[in-house]
């Protein structure tokens, strides 16, 4: 029998293990999808101190490795997952040191609101540490798929200082960019402290980003492909720099291997027919049922019971990047209006205590909800009318895909993925399946607002939406098997010995280049280095 192709993630987040937000329904979701199509998976997640796990699941410790973190060594101990209904193939690693994730939020101390000040050094380790646990579980990856700049490092070291190591010679690596807007972006000294030699830092060299180091541009380099979470985000990041956060530059250069894939969402988890959160299941061909959720979310969340009133839904991480910045400036006017809100999310003081405030003055109006309640998101997704979703810029977003699952109608700004998931309706597109605004103004967000209103005055143009948005196809099916194939397309290069460090090793010293990262000026080869060498 032929050995199963073998694919190993490393993410800082893992539906329904850890998430913040869509990193970890995607990578949950991705990596089962991979492991269905007939692939051996192992997932590699830091052992935070508030990991969530189903019943009757254990861990089990299997391996422990010392990871060097500048000068010093940092043991992680390497967690396996067991659980009677875990599938076969898929495996999950969690990597515990209680100095770096014994602490009880994932990005931020949940006491300040504030990310931790150490997140440089902890995803240092937490890098390093998925390739020796690699080694120490025997999981040798064809394919490493990194994902954002946690993780980011992972494909430069191993171009660098794991480019001789025989485990992964044969090891390819995938980059997903799911957000721009975060980079890991430190000071020089960081790279003594991530174990890449002085020398590997200097102008326009793959670390350097403005006299500081960039974990992402460190892997937009060194990554053999790239991808991110929608075709149009994947042009969006090249356009500018608005959108390309200053990368626009390199990215712009490794266009020919970035590939822009939507995400979907996990069918089996977001479904209406088999919720077991929701009051009352529906699908297509009744949709009595969600009426009943919608009445039992209002009630639920102390609102007043008005039929002739849509109920709109956020749930979102609550941060600039996500528009909220527009709901403040209309805020009197979006109040005014016949609706109510159900909102849920943490993120932002500022936009916790503007919604905290909706919820103090209008209480039969608005709810808010601080935090992620996985049951009441689906219990809102359920019962809602309208899915508000006036991001700045939206990679992929998940949201709108399970609002519309369903039978919530998007209410988005056309940016990113939202434009590539959303068919806009409209008076020549009656069978389109949510509302789309261009601007990015409180007038615009208004307007759309408006527009869901007056949908929501015809009942059966109301339900026609609803049934569009729900007919789609938004598992991951489709996605994975265009991953799949380009895992095995990346891994063949890798084979053909086309790998990055080999074309750099026949290079002299000094040789202005242009590679997978675009033009490097002369500088020192990266290859064949060791730490402190």
């Amino acid at each position: 029998m032929a050995q199963r192709f073998r694919v190993a993630f490393a993410s800082a987040e893992c539906y329904p293990y850890a998430k913040v937000g869509g990193l970890g329904d995607v990578v949950g979701a991705l990596s089962r999808s991979i492991a269905d199509l007939g692939c051996s998976v192992a997932v590699f997640l830091p052992r935070y101190g508030n990991l969530t796990f189903p019943e009757e699941t254990s861990l089990e410790l299997v391996a422990k490795v010392e990871v060097p973190v500048g000068a010093l060594e940092e043991t992680a101990l390497i967690y396996r997952l067991r659980h009677p209904a875990h599938p076969p193939h898929l495996h999950h690693f969690f990597l515990a040191n209680e100095r770096y994730f014994g602490r009880p939020g994932i990005y931020d101390d949940p006491a300040t609101g504030e990310a931790y000040p150490d997140d440089a050094e902890r995803f240092i380790f937490f890098s390093r540490a998925c390739l020796e646990a690699m080694r120490a579980v025997a999981f040798a990856p064809e394919v490493i798929h990194a994902n954002d700049q946690q993780t980011a490092l992972i494909p430069a070291y191993l171009k660098t200082l794991y480019a001789d190591d025989p485990f992964f010679q044969m090891t390819a690596c995938v980059l997903s960019l799911h957000n721009l807007g975060y980079q890991g972006v430190h000071p020089p000294e960081t790279m003594r402290m991530a174990g890449f030699p002085a020398d590997f830092f200097y102008p326009l060299s793959p670390f350097e980003y403005w006299g500081r180091m960039n974990f992402l541009k460190a892997g937009v380099h060194f990554a053999d492909t790239l991808t991110t979470v929608s075709e149009r985000y994947a042009e969006e990041i090249q356009s500018g720099d608005e959108l390309g956060f200053g990368l626009q530059g390199v990215l712009n250069a490794r266009r020919e291997d970035l590939v822009g894939i939507v995400n979907g969402i996990d069918v089996r988890v977001w479904n209406p027919r088999t919720d077991r959160f929701i009051a009352a299941r529906f699908d297509t061909e009744s949709l009595e049922g969600k009426s009943i959720c919608k009445s039992a979310l209002l009630e639920e969340l102390s609102l007043r019971q008005s039929p002739d009133q849509p109920l709109f839904g956020i749930i979102s991480r609550l941060a600039d990047q996500k528009g909220f910045d527009l709901v403040e400036a209309a805020a009197e006017r979006l109040l005014a209006l016949p609706a109510r809100w159900a909102v849920l999310g943490s993120g932002a003081p500022r936009y916790e205590a503007l919604f905290n405030d909706w919820a103090a003055k209008h209480p039969e109006q608005v709810a808010f909800r601080a935090g992620v309640l996985e049951p009441l998101a689906h219990r809102i997704e359920a019962g809602a009318d309208f899915f508000l979703m006036p991001s700045r810029y939206e990679p992929c977003g998940l949201s709108q895909m399970m609002s519309m699952r369903y039978g919530t109608i998007p209410v988005a700004r056309a940016t990113g993925g939202l434009v590539d998931t959303i068919p806009p309706y409209g008076p020549y597109a009656p069978e389109g399946a949510g509302i789309l605004f261009d601007a990015y103004t409180p007038e615009a967000l208004l307007g759309a607002v408006q527009e869901a209103l007056a949908l929501y005055a015809q009942p059966s143009a109301m339900a026609r939406v609803r049934r569009s948005g729900m007919a789609r196809d938004f598992s991951w099916e489709s996605s994975a098997r265009r991953y799949l194939q380009l895992y095995r397309q990346t891994n063949a290069v890798r084979r053909m010995g086309t790998g990055y460090h080999r074309w750099l090793s026949g290079l002299e010293p000094g040789t202005a280049v242009e590679g997978p990262g675009g033009w490097s000026p002369p500088g020192p080869p990266l290859t064949g280095r060791k730490e402190g060498v």
